[in-house]
């Protein structure tokens, strides 16, 4: 269930930073990036609310879901604001 929340966290970032930058982002894909990502953080609170765990063990691996959520979010968006840098850096040395 982790790794399906991250990449529909990572694939709805990118749709909205598609969408953003002028790139055509069908309704369709758009709206299943939501579904997706809330699917996933919905079944990942039902299985915790019915985990027999301690509730600080619960809140440790909520946090540590929504941090790795953010994390993926955050490289996904790091590498791709440098792709978009990188043909500008050449450029500018060549001057």
């Amino acid at each position: 269930m982790l790794l399906y929340g991250l990449f529909a966290a990572v694939s709805l970032q990118k749709t909205v930073r598609d969408q953003l930058e002028g790139f055509p982002v069908t309704s369709i894909y758009y709206g299943l990036c939501w579904v997706a990502l809330g699917s996933a953080i919905v079944l990942m609170a039902v299985g915790l609310w019915n985990a027999t765990m301690l509730p600080s063990e619960k809140g440790f691996f909520a946090m540590a879901y929504l941090v790795s959520g953010f994390a993926a979010v955050a490289v996904q968006k790091n590498i791709r604001d440098i792709a978009m840098l990188d043909p500008q850096l050449e450029s500018l040395e060549a001057e």
